[in-house]
């Protein structure tokens, strides 16, 4: 949930000479490893709750996809408005203000679960990503710094598949806990006062699931505080919030920053529905509640093609490793329409596989050899992960009027498409 969907090094004014040796803070790595972790889970539970949200509020697709677009629509919003508060803090008392604000988005269910009223889940989920988006301005950046420039294509890499094992583990948690407690009675089949009672019942699974992460998250926060001079030498120099724009006239950034969006557009409508799609009768025709832990196949194989492809991104050419991988997710996905049952639903949740070096290559492709213009360009990339918040919309658009999920999959097989090309257009060093 995205990861992702993940904001680049939009903080860092120093970039790294290709042979420096980086930053030295023993351990602090572990820590950049957690934040990858609990704001990968955060963005995932995403995919649980939209089945859930659906339900309770009879909800066509189009609708059920405002969650993606309200916790999306926090990077365009917050993005730069953070990326310039971590500057002012520093790294480590940023993440520390990201931790909280992430708290308070998960304390903010339990209102909206008692008054069961749908734009107070939405507005919880906006605080909740504006305060992981302020995470990620600092995770991506301390990855960057402590370590060589020359493998950054690893070890970003390598860092995301920590984030992958929070959309992994937290999804399987969430759909037994948020999904395990759909009731055999249909919202739609209620009105007035039960109707009421009904959602406010059915969402106490949810208020509790989130009141279980914000009890996580402070223990987090509590650590990093601790550890908050841990960092040293730490150097930020001011910078317009819009300074980057004149970089999308550069034919190879432009062309990778609109990957981005359509990147984390893709990956998002895809983890958003598939719960939903596993559920219908030509797939697994099975309940929600049942095959809702599946969808943590989906995020275990961006978490374990990362492992593997931070390795093969030191041999191989980045750019066509990308290519090969956009390209495998449109055939995965073809595979899926026009088959059923078992073959349909692996060979979608096999996209996951896929996605898992995507951002972190688009990113580095996009971004390199830009010297000194580095955080300009990387704050904009940061924006254009609102790609999460559109193309999902979008989906659900094209899903409601097509009034099929299978038919709506034409969105991300254009936006991996286009990604392929991204890929041969920049397989050579700027």
């Amino acid at each position: 949930m995205a990861l992702a969907p993940d904001v680049a090094t939009s903080t860092d004014p120093h970039p790294v000479e290709e042979d420096a040796g980086g930053i030295h803070a023993p351990g602090l790595n572990y820590f950049v490893f957690g934040l990858f972790f609990i704001f990968g889970g955060i963005t995932s539970l995403n995919d649980v709750l939209i089945p859930k949200l659906k339900e309770l509020f009879t909800l066509n697709y189009t609708q059920a996809m405002l969650v993606q677009f309200c916790f999306f629509t926090a990077y365009l919003v917050i993005g730069i408005p953070g990326a310039k508060l971590v500057k002012r803090l520093g790294y480590m008392r940023g993440a520390v203000a990201g931790l909280v604000t992430m708290m308070l988005g998960c304390l903010m269910f339990i209102p909206a679960s008692q008054t069961a009223t749908y734009w107070m889940f939405l507005l919880a989920l906006f605080v909740l990503a504006s305060g992981v988006v302020i995470v990620q301005v600092v995770a991506n950046p301390l990855i960057s710094l402590l370590g060589p420039q020359r493998t950054a294509h690893s070890r970003l890499t390598f860092a995301q598949a920590f984030n992958s094992l929070g959309t992994t583990v937290f999804p399987i948690v969430g759909a037994a806990v948020i999904l395990g407690s759909l009731a055999g009675l249909s919202a739609s089949e209620l009105s007035g006062a039960e109707l009421q009672a009904y959602r406010q019942a059915e969402s106490e699974a949810i208020w509790q699931g989130y009141l279980g992460v914000a009890c996580l998250i402070a223990l987090v926060a509590l650590a990093v505080w601790l550890f908050r001079n841990r960092l040293q030498g730490e150097k930020h120099e001011a910078s317009s919030g819009l300074a980057g724009l004149d970089l999308l006239k550069r034919s190879r950034f432009g062309y990778g920053a609109l990957c981005i969006f359509l990147y984390v557009g893709a990956e998002v409508s895809i983890g958003s529905i598939i719960i939903n799609y596993l559920a219908q009768d030509r797939v697994l025709g099975e309940p929600e509640s049942v095959i809702g832990w599946m969808i943590g196949l989906y995020w275990g194989g961006a978490m374990v093609g990362r492992f593997v492809g931070s390795y093969f991104l030191r041999v191989f050419s980045p750019g066509k490793i990308l290519a090969f991988n956009a390209t495998g997710s449109i055939v995965l996905i073809l595979v899926s329409i026009l088959t059923s049952g078992e073959v349909a639903a692996y060979s979608l949740l096999a996209v996951g596989l896929m996605n898992s070096i995507m951002f972190p290559t688009i990113f580095s492709l996009a971004c390199e050899k830009l010297g000194s213009r580095a955080a300009d360009g990387s704050g904009i990339i940061n924006v254009a992960i609102f790609g999460g918040a559109v193309v999902p919309l979008l989906y659900g658009v094209l899903a409601d009027a097509s009034s099929s999920l299978a038919v709506a999959m034409i969105l991300p097989i254009a936006c991996y498409a286009i990604i392929a090309g991204f890929g041969l257009f920049a397989r050579r060093p700027a």
